[in-house]
C-alpha cells in the first residue's frame, strides 16, 4: 500500500474493564483500501490466540470496527468488539484450549494491528501498517485482593474502593475445581465486596463437598465490616450454580438476598456427596463425531422422585436462571422447566427470572470472552478429556453481553438501596 502519510490506529479507551467496550478507528489509509484489522493476545500458558476482520475504507481513507462492516475474517458485518469474542487459538495450537485470567492484578494485553489487503494467515510473520496495545483489566484501580486461609474456607476476596458498607457476594465456579478470580474481581470493580470460593481441589481423586465450607464462606462475607449484612446474594456457575440453588432451598444459614444462577439445576441435595452423583455417569462417555464427550444427558430425564431434587419450593429469595439452549454440559434447560414447575406449585414463581439463549452453550462467561464450544476438563484423573459445552460463537458471545448486563441490574436491584458505583479505570 502506497501512501504519503503513515496510517493511524487508535484503540479508545486504551486502558479498560473487560465488560467495557473500545473503539478501534483507522485513519490515513487510501480511500477503497482493502485492509484486516487483527486482534493477538499471548495467554498466560503461553498459547497465542487470534481475530481478524475484513474492511474496506471509506472515502477519507478511514475503518471504523464499531461503524463499519467486516467482509470477512472470524467475524462478520458490524461488530465493535469482535476483534474480542471471536478470538480463536492461531493455526497449530494445541487441542482444547480455553482462555482464562489467572493473575487478576494484571491486565489481558491484547495487540491490535492493521495490514494491507485481506490477509487470512501468517500475520506474525508480517509486517503491519500500523498496531496499538490495549489493556483489559477485570480488576479496577482500588479494588483490594484478600487472600482467604480459614478454617474450612479457601479463596480470594475482593473488596471495592471506598468506604463501604457495600452489598456481598459469593461467587463459586464448577465442577473443575480449584480458584477461579476473575468474576469476583470484575463485581467488585462494580461495587461489590465478593469472594471467590475455592471448594474443589482438583487433584484429588475423589473429591467430596462439604456444606459447612459453604455456609462459613457464606458468613465470612455477610460479618465483613465493609458488607451490609441483609444484602449478600450468590452467584454460582454449572456445579456452583447447582450448590448456590441447593444452598438456598436446604440450608438454615445461608439465606442469600438473591441468587444468580448460570447452567445449573436442582438435582444435588445437601444430603448428597459427589459419590451420588457419580453413581448417575455411565461406564463409558457418549462422545460426539469428533469424540468431545457430552455430559448433558448425566442429568436426563429429570426424575420425578422428590427425594432426588432440591425442594425449590423452600426458595424464599429472587432467583435468576441463565442458560444457554444449546447447552452440551448440562441439562440446565430441562432442570430450569422442572424449577420453575416446581417453584409455580408452591407459589413462588415470582420470584423466579429465567434468561434462555438460542444457539448459546454451557459457558456463559463475562462479555467479549472468547467463545468456547470445547474445552479439556478434568474432575480428576478418572474424568477428564475434551468437553463438549456447545454453543455457536457468535449467539453465544452476543447471550453473554446481554446476560451480564442483566445480571448487574438483577443484583442492583435486590442488593444495592442505590446505584451500584462502579470503578474507573
Amino acid at each position: 500500500m502506497s501512501h504519503t502519510v503513515p496510517p493511524v490506529l487508535s484503540v479508545v479507551p486504551s486502558r479498560a474493564l473487560v465488560d467495557e467496550k473500545f473503539r478501534v478507528l483507522v485513519e490515513n489509509l487510501p480511500p477503497g483500501a482493502p485492509v484486516t484489522l487483527h486482534s493477538l493476545h499471548q495467554s498466560e500458558d503461553k498459547d497465542y490466540w487470534e481475530a481478524y476482520g475484513h474492511y474496506i475504507s471509506d472515502e477519507r481513507g478511514a475503518v471504523s470496527v464499531a461503524d463499519d462492516f467486516s467482509f470477512g475474517g472470524t467475524y462478520k458485518e458490524k461488530e465493535a468488539m469482535g476483534l474480542l469474542w471471536s478470538m480463536r487459538p492461531v493455526p497449530g495450537s494445541r487441542d482444547g484450549l480455553r482462555l482464562r485470567k489467572s493473575d487478576v492484578c494484571t491486565p489481558l494485553l491484547v495487540n491490535i494491528s492493521v495490514y494491507s489487503g485481506h490477509v487470512t494467515e501468517g500475520f506474525r510473520e508480517q509486517t503491519p501498517l500500523a498496531l496499538a496495545i490495549t489493556e483489559r483489566w477485570y480488576m479496577a484501580p482500588g479494588v483490594q485482593r484478600i487472600v482467604i486461609k480459614e478454617e474450612g474456607v479457601k479463596g480470594t476476596l475482593f473488596l471495592p474502593p471506598g468506604p463501604g458498607p457495600f452489598p456481598g457476594v459469593l461467587d463459586m465456579w464448577g465442577g473443575g475445581g480449584g480458584l477461579v478470580e476473575y468474576r469476583a474481581a470484575l463485581l467488585a470493580s462494580h461495587g461489590y465486596v465478593s469472594l471467590a470460593l475455592q471448594y474443589l481441589d482438583p487433584n484429588k481423586q475423589k473429591p467430596d463437598l462439604e456444606y459447612e465450607c459453604f455456609e462459613k464462606a457464606f458468613n465470612l462475607v455477610k460479618e465483613h465490616p465493609q458488607v451490609i449484612p441483609y444484602r449478600v446474594g450468590c452467584l454460582g456457575l454449572s456445579l456452583g450454580a447447582i450448590l448456590t440453588i441447593s444452598l438456598a432451598a436446604e440450608s438454615n444459614v445461608v439465606k442469600p438476598r438473591c441468587c444468580v444462577c448460570i447452567g445449573g439445576g436442582h438435582l444435588f441435595r445437601r444430603s448428597h456427596t459427589i459419590g451420588d452423583w457419580q453413581k448417575r455417569m455411565p461406564q463409558e462417555w457418549p462422545v460426539d463425531e469428533n469424540n468431545y464427550m457430552i455430559w448433558r444427558n448425566m442429568a436426563l430425564p429429570i426424575p420425578e422422585d422428590p427425594s432426588l431434587k432440591v425442594e425449590v419450593g423452600n426458595i424464599n429469595c429472587p432467583m435468576m436462571l441463565v442458560n444457554g439452549l444449546d447447552d452440551q454440559g448440562w441439562a440446565a434447560v430441562e432442570c430450569a422447566d422442572d424449577i420453575a414447575k416446581m417453584m409455580r406449585a408452591a407459589g413462588k414463581e415470582h420470584l423466579l427470572t429465567r434468561l434462555d439463549y438460542p444457539d448459546a452453550g454451557h459457558l456463559i462467561e463475562p462479555p467479549y470472552s472468547p467463545h468456547f464450544r470445547v474445552s479439556f476438563f478434568k474432575v480428576n484423573e478418572d474424568m477428564m478429556g475434551i468437553l463438549l459445552w456447545g454453543g455457536q460463537t457468535k449467539p453465544h458471545s452476543d447471550a453473554q453481553e446481554d446476560a451480564w448486563n442483566k445480571i448487574l441490574t438483577f443484583l442492583q436491584q435486590h442488593l444495592y438501596s442505590k446505584r451500584t458505583p462502579k470503578a474507573r479505570m
